[in-house]
């Protein structure tokens, strides 16, 4: 595929840089900062939206709890479709254009939500929202596609770990409101990512471009993606992986409530533990993915450390308070090692077997995958883990290890199976 000059050159985030404290941080001058920049700020935004925005709708709009998972249960079911649809928009009519018109539309979108005070015009918002959030990753992809050098996947990685690091520092700035506890508390997270989305769209402008859309693989009839059949299988093992990521920010918190003796703190411990190792480590966990083969490796490898980190989360129930503690920590500790490989070989499997001429697309179907993973998620955890409690824990730590375990010979077969 065709760069232009600015892009030629093969770096990636770890690749040779200007001396200096900052250079360790920052990937290369050009594309690839502007994109990692404009990366930050949406991500930023994302942070202060989701921390506080269950807050905002039932204290500030007034709408049941029910009705706000409800809402977003269906919008989140609206997005999978809008993630498809991202993907093949920007095969065809350009990345750059397609992401910059993604974040103009959710700052319009995330505007509306200060207009609605009743269910239906909520669960109309929330669709849209969704659709948005759904066609950011894979019309953004295309991108990471074009600038990201010799190893967009690695690239990809730094992209990761620089989210969850801007997630986290929003959901710091969201704290602050949320102690505040007044409508104009709310109102103002909700204002900083209507900005978000509109800082991300500036930022974007200044990429060069517009980036070619794909001229093979998009004349094709149907889609291509969908015809890869070593590549669908990746998607499907990928999905049943992604229901994980359910684990700390839904089904832990609940087990340490109700189930342990270990201190309430506990939960925001290990979410602070979660997070630092995704942002420092990820780009390093994803280094020598280098290949699908390398990739199933760390499929296996993911699926034996969360495995074993569940398996000590379901441990945590009936020690005393700081045995639970400890033995959370380094339940967390090890279930994370798990997320840093399955995301490392998400993103290989999601580069390394798509089509180059048609990343949207693929990017959009891998992502239907793992949105179903997603929307999956918390209804898995809620019947098996916190309803068989140790034994739901343990049957889902054999099933996320079997899955690891069957990732590499199972794409390897297709692929040999239906070549092409």
């Amino acid at each position: 595929m065709a760069l232009t000059e600015n892009t030629e050159r093969k770096v990636g985030p770890a690749d040779r840089r200007a001396p200096g404290r900052w250079a360790r941080l920052l990937p290369a001058p050009g594309p690839q900062r502007i994109l990692a920049a404009a990366t930050l700020v949406n991500t930023f935004g994302s942070g202060l939206f989701v921390t506080s925005s269950a807050l905002y709708f039932t204290r500030v709009v007034g709408l049941p709890t029910a009705q706000v998972a409800i809402g977003l249960t269906t919008g989140g079911i609206v997005g999978l479709v809008a993630g498809l649809a991202g993907g093949r928009v920007a095969d065809r009519w350009g990345a750059k254009r397609t992401q910059i018109g993604v974040m103009v539309l959710g700052s319009f979108f995330m505007t509306c939500y200060l207009f609605v005070h009743t269910f239906w015009p909520f669960i109309a918002v929330a669709c849209l929202t969704a659709a948005v959030h759904s066609a950011n990753p894979s019309s953004r992809d295309p991108l990471v596609r074009q600038f990201g050098g010799e190893r967009p996947a690695a690239y990809r990685a730094y992209l990761q770990a620089m989210t969850n690091l801007a997630i986290a520092l929003g959901a710091v700035v969201a704290g602050l409101a949320i102690q505040a506890d007044t409508r104009e508390a709310y109102v103002s997270l909700l204002v900083g990512r209507t900005l978000a989305f509109v800082g991300c769209a500036l930022v974007l402008t200044r990429l060069p471009g517009p980036v070619r859309s794909g001229t093979r693989a998009t004349d094709k009839p149907g889609w291509v993606a969908l015809r890869n059949r070593s590549f669908l299988v990746a998607t499907v093992i990928n999905g049943a992986m992604q229901v994980h990521y359910a684990v700390p920010t839904f089904a832990l918190p609940l087990w340490i409530v109700d189930h342990t003796d270990a201190p309430r703190w506990t939960v925001s411990a290990i979410l602070l533990l979660n997070t630092v190792m995704v942002a420092s480590l990820q780009v390093m966990a994803g280094r020598s993915v280098t290949s699908t083969e390398a990739a199933g490796k760390r499929m296996l490898w993911a699926g034996c450390a969360l495995c074993t980190g569940l398996v000590l989360m379901a441990a945590a129930s009936g020690p005393t308070a700081w045995v639970s503690v400890l033995i959370l920590v380094a339940a967390t500790a090890v279930y994370t090692a798990g997320e840093l490989w399955h995301a490392a070989a998400s993103m290989e499997y999601s580069f390394g077997l798509a089509d180059a001429e048609a990343q949207g697309q693929y990017s959009g179907v891998f992502r239907l995958g793992a949105g179903a993973g997603d929307a999956l998620a918390p209804t898995v955890m809620g019947v098996m883990v916190l309803g068989w409690g140790r034994p739901g824990w343990l049957v889902l730590a054999g099933l996320l290890l079997l899955v690891g375990a069957a990732s590499r010979p199972a794409v390897a077969f297709a692929g040999r199976r239906f070549p092409g």
